[in-house]
Protein backbone atom coordinates (compact mmCIF):
# COMPACT_ATOMS: atom_id res chain seq x y z
CA UNK A 1 0.00 0.00 0.00
CA UNK A 2 1.08 3.67 -1.04
CA UNK A 3 1.60 6.11 1.33
CA UNK A 4 -0.92 8.38 0.01
CA UNK A 5 -3.47 4.66 0.19
CA UNK A 6 -2.16 5.23 4.01
CA UNK A 7 -3.10 8.66 4.10
CA UNK A 8 -6.68 7.76 2.70
CA UNK A 9 -7.07 4.41 4.89
CA UNK A 10 -6.75 6.06 7.97
CA UNK A 11 -9.45 8.86 7.04
CA UNK A 12 -11.31 6.04 5.85
CA UNK A 13 -10.99 4.65 9.20
CA UNK A 14 -12.07 7.75 10.90
CA UNK A 15 -15.49 7.66 9.07
CA UNK A 16 -14.56 10.58 6.45
CA UNK A 17 -16.46 10.79 3.23
CA UNK A 18 -14.54 10.91 -0.21
CA UNK A 19 -15.17 14.37 -0.12
CA UNK A 20 -13.82 14.94 3.04
CA UNK A 21 -11.15 12.81 2.47
CA UNK A 22 -10.48 14.96 -1.10
CA UNK A 23 -10.19 18.35 0.86
CA UNK A 24 -8.04 17.28 3.90
CA UNK A 25 -5.43 15.75 1.53
CA UNK A 26 -5.71 18.38 -1.41
CA UNK A 27 -7.09 16.21 -4.23
CA UNK A 28 -10.14 15.85 -5.85
CA UNK A 29 -13.07 13.34 -4.98
CA UNK A 30 -12.69 11.38 -7.94
CA UNK A 31 -9.15 10.23 -6.86
CA UNK A 32 -9.80 9.91 -3.47
CA UNK A 33 -12.64 7.41 -4.71
CA UNK A 34 -9.88 5.67 -7.00
CA UNK A 35 -7.65 5.43 -4.20
CA UNK A 36 -10.63 3.76 -1.73
CA UNK A 37 -11.31 1.23 -4.91
CA UNK A 38 -7.33 0.63 -4.66
CA UNK A 39 -7.12 0.41 -0.36
CA UNK A 40 -10.98 -2.03 -0.76
CA UNK A 41 -8.76 -4.36 -3.48
CA UNK A 42 -5.58 -4.90 -1.57
CA UNK A 43 -7.14 -4.94 1.91
CA UNK A 44 -9.68 -7.64 -0.06
CA UNK A 45 -12.66 -6.07 1.63
CA UNK A 46 -15.89 -5.53 -0.15
CA UNK A 47 -16.91 -1.67 1.31
CA UNK A 48 -15.45 0.99 3.63
CA UNK A 49 -16.65 -0.28 6.79
CA UNK A 50 -14.67 -3.64 6.09
CA UNK A 51 -11.82 -1.64 5.54
CA UNK A 52 -12.19 0.54 8.66
CA UNK A 53 -12.48 -2.34 11.11
CA UNK A 54 -9.47 -4.29 9.56
CA UNK A 55 -7.63 -0.86 10.10
CA UNK A 56 -8.80 -0.66 13.53
CA UNK A 57 -8.46 -4.83 14.25
CA UNK A 58 -5.15 -4.42 13.16
CA UNK A 59 -3.98 -1.19 14.89
CA UNK A 60 -2.95 0.69 11.97
CA UNK A 61 -3.41 4.12 13.53
CA UNK A 62 -3.52 5.31 17.02
CA UNK A 63 -6.79 5.44 18.25
CA UNK A 64 -8.16 9.32 18.84
CA UNK A 65 -7.40 10.61 22.67
CA UNK A 66 -10.60 10.39 24.65
CA UNK A 67 -12.94 13.14 24.94
CA UNK A 68 -13.23 14.35 28.45
CA UNK A 69 -16.83 15.69 29.28
CA UNK A 70 -17.12 19.57 29.94
CA UNK A 71 -17.09 20.27 34.08
CA UNK A 72 -20.81 21.43 33.29
CA UNK A 73 -21.55 18.17 32.02
CA UNK A 74 -20.09 15.91 34.96
CA UNK A 75 -22.49 15.76 37.99
CA UNK A 76 -21.10 14.15 41.09
CA UNK A 77 -23.59 11.48 42.55
CA UNK A 78 -26.83 11.97 39.70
Amino acid sequence: MTSRERDVLRLVAAGSTNRKIAEELFISPKTASVHVSNILAKLGVAGRGEAAALAHRLRLFAAPAPVSPRPEAVRPGV
